[in-house]
Formats: C-alpha cells, structure tokens, sequence
C-alpha cells in the first residue's frame, strides 16, 4: 500500500493531525492494517502469524476518531512489545504499558484532542488498563464525541432500572469496581457488565 492510498484509507477515521503520525508507524513497523465492522467484543487486535512472519492490526470501523486512534496506538504497541519480548510477558504488563505511553507522547496535544479528553487521557496514561473502556471517566469523555450514539452509559441509569443490551434486557444492581452485576429478566442469570457499556433503557410496564 502506498502513502497517498494508506493515508486515504484513514482520513476520515482519525483526527487530521494524527494522519502522518500513523502512516509514520505502519511503515516503521511493517504491520498490515485492516479497518473492521463494528465487533462487540473487542474495539480492534493484533495479531501475528508465525508461519507467514506477518503482523496484523485492525481497528473497528464505528469509533471515532479518538477512540480511532487510542485503539491503533494501543495495537502497535502491541506489536512492538511482542517483538521486544514475544510471549514471555503479560499481554498488558508494564512492558506494554511503557510502549503504549511512549507512543502515546506525539500525539499527546490539543491540536489532536479535544480538551476533556485529552484532560482524562493523561490520567489514563499513568497507568493504561487493558482497555480504554475499563477506564469509566476517559469512556465518558470519548463517549461525548460518538455522532451516532443513541443509548447512554449503564453508570447513567439508576440502580434497579431495565435496560436493553446486545438484544436483552437486564436489571442493573450492584457495583464491582468497574463493572455492574446485572440480571438478566428473561434467564434470571447474573452477568458483570461494564459501567460504561452503551445501553438502552427501558420502561416497566405499568
């Protein structure tokens, strides 16, 4: 893939300032990128095939644009601390901390970010989850830049209100940390959800 083609492929998924940045990154690091459809479980991966010697990245195609760019930055350094390190360290152990911060640092400004989240980011950035979405006050923030989000966070519903996730509806109860037990009302089973999940609410009938 060429340089105008890689960088025609993502405009209108990053912040414009993050373009060259990223480009920067693909070449250095050799890696195809692959833009997906929207996946529940996961916002985007990296993944190595040992037969072929090919590094794979992949980002969800419904971010958006910072949300874009945190996910392609937290893959990369996936990929570098997988050649740093191989399989001999935790997926998300400071070793992939210390990568991740460090790429994060060119992008680290008001020019890419917008000032709430930039403002949370740093926070995260002292000690990166496995997840931006494990982190409830930096998914707010990115949260609030979704044009098409239509349901709200589940930590924005009351405690004992039906809400409809993924299809089914669920009464939230108790928090743990950063996730809420909530019943499912068809099943009566319990699931940990995460309290910034997107959900639906729903009302009960009178």
């Amino acid at each position: 893939m060429s340089e105008a083609r890689f960088k025609s492929a993502v405009q209108k998924f990053l912040p414009e300032h993050s373009i060259d940045y990223c480009y920067s990154l693909w070449v250095e690091y050799g890696f195809t990128f692959k833009i997906k459809n929207k996946r529940a479980s996961k916002l985007g991966d990296y993944r190595y095939d040992p037969k072929l010697k090919l590094h794979t990245i992949t980002v969800n195609n419904d971010l958006n644009p910072y949300s874009f760019l945190i996910t392609y930055i937290h893959e990369v350094a996936h990929l570098i601390t997988f050649n740093e390190y191989k399989r001999t360290v935790k997926p998300h152990g400071q070793e992939w901390k210390n990568n991740f911060k460090k790429l994060m640092l060119p992008v680290m400004s008001n020019h890419i970010f917008p000032d709430n989240v930039l403002r949370k980011l740093a926070q995260y950035l002292k000690n990166p989850k496995a997840s931006s979405c494990n982190d409830h006050q930096l998914m707010r923030a990115l949260q609030e830049h979704d044009e098409n989000r239509s349901g709200v966070s589940l930590s924005e519903i009351s405690t004992g209100q039906l809400f409809r996730f993924r299809k089914r509806i669920f009464r939230k109860e108790t928090l743990r940390r950063t996730r809420y037990v909530c019943c499912e009302m068809k099943t009566k089973r319990k699931y940990l959800i995460s309290k910034a999940a997107e959900v639906e609410p729903v009302r009960e009938s009178a």
